[in-house]
């Protein structure tokens, strides 16, 4: 079937998505939800699999090209690219809900006249939960300590100005706030620079401020390190291609490095690189994100990783971006002109609020979404839908073309009008 066809992404920026020989040709606008397999992927998972056949354990201190012992610094000034940070604060580590909890540890310090975090009201599951039993862990009562911002009544998305009346609202008792790169749902950008800034100034710099960039890295240009966000933590099987499953990913600002007495949640392979099989007691984290590490690299989520992260260096963010905002608007025209009036809506940021969104349009339908989808998808196309009401389009720069966007809607106008309301 169409939606389990093969798919494999292209190796120049821009190259149109194509399925592996004997496929069936769709339109994958689902880069949201999943990234597609970079061609160099196989080859580089094989590599690993080879010296594993061959050498067995030997292969974590191989004379070869990326010995396993120090796989985990692969791609890092890739990566660092990316997140606009020093490479010394980023790491490749766990999975994204794993890292939060992880660094909630270390940068939620509660005191008894600040005990507050401030999230978005219509976070992503695991952040909420991830906030939630966080506040629960330290005997804290999240129906008073957690905070959620939401959009005015009649609105989708959040104003930057409510948030922060919010956070000057509870400016002596918030200790941290804690919002989305991108709100999965709507495709909102946060003005993230902006925010941390203005919560800084707000709190006199008591409040530390992390953000879940599962949706915006590699779909939106960051500048992590000279925002000054305190942390920050992700996934890369969406945008960033690094296959179901894929390595989560977090940043620390440099500022927090040479505390080494912070609290954290970390395990062996955060200690030190040159005593770590000494194994010692004593803990002396690594430098910088590597001190937060917990457990060995997995060797086969790197290889794909690498893969894409080598994609995005020859690429360059700016590139993508500039493209992304000529695609993503190239879809909002096509459908203002394809579609019949009324038929449909979109709740992420107009063009005119273009720093506002990246590569996702949510679209809301007048007839049943679930009906709509199921049409779009027999038609060969692989998108995502949310509940209770939205249909996410996230055209890729990386790999999506601008015939994807003309297809699809082509597509979903025959659907719409096969579908009755």
């Amino acid at each position: 079937p169409r939606s389990q066809a093969q798919l494999a992404a292209g190796e120049a920026p821009g190259e149109a998505a194509q399925p592996a020989a004997g496929g069936d040709a769709v339109v994958y606008l689902c880069g949201n939800s999943l990234g597609l397999q970079p061609r160099r992927a196989r080859d580089y998972v094989l590599e690993e699999m080879d010296k594993w056949a061959t050498q067995g354990v030997e292969g974590h201190f191989s004379d070869g090209p990326r010995p396993w012992v120090t796989i985990n610094e692969v791609g890092l000034s890739e990566l660092a690219e990316i997140v606009g940070a020093n490479e010394d604060e980023v790491v490749s580590m766990s999975s994204l809900t794993v890292n939060l909890s992880s660094l909630l540890v270390s940068f939620f310090q509660p005191q008894a006249d600040r005990n507050k975090i401030l999230i978005e009201s219509k976070s992503f599951p695991s952040d909420y939960i991830a906030v939630r039993t966080q506040l629960q862990s330290r005997g804290l009562d999240p129906e008073l300590c957690m905070l959620q911002a939401s959009p005015r009544e009649g609105e989708e998305t959040l104003r930057t100005e409510d948030i922060l009346a919010l956070v000057e609202q509870h400016a002596d008792d918030l200790a941290l706030v804690m919002l989305p790169g991108i709100q999965y749902y709507t495709g909102q950008l946060f003005q993230m620079g902006k925010l941390t800034a203005e919560i800084k100034r707000l709190t006199d710099g008591k409040c530390v401020v992390g953000f879940d960039l599962a949706h915006a890295v590699g779909n939106a240009e960051l500048k992590l390190h000279d925002w000054g966000v305190d942390f920050a933590v992700w996934c890369s099987y969406k945008y960033l291609n690094s296959g179901p499953g894929g390595i989560g990913g977090a940043f620390v600002h440099e500022r927090h490095h040479g505390n080494t007495f912070i609290p954290r949640h970390a395990g062996w392979w955060a200690h030190r690189k040159d005593d770590r099989f000494k194994m010692e007691e004593a803990f002396i984290p690594s430098n910088g994100a590597f001190g937060w590490q917990q457990s060995n690299p997995p060797v086969l989520l790197f290889a794909t990783l690498r893969a894409s992260l080598e994609l995005f260096h020859e690429a360059t963010m700016p590139a993508l971006r500039r493209k992304s905002e000529v695609l993503t608007r190239y879809l909002e025209i096509l459908l203002s002109l394809e579609l019949p009036a009324g038929s449909y809506s979109v709740i992420t940021p107009s063009y005119e609020r273009k720093d506002e969104r990246a590569a996702q349009l949510s679209l809301v339908f007048s007839r049943p979404v679930k009906e709509v989808h199921q049409a779009v998808e027999r038609a060969g196309v692989i998108c995502d839908m949310r509940e209770p009401d939205v249909m996410r389009i996230a055209p890729a720069p990386l790999y999506n073309s601008f015939m994807d966007v003309y297809r699809f809607v082509h597509i979903l106008k025959g659907a719409l009008a096969e579908v009755s309301e």
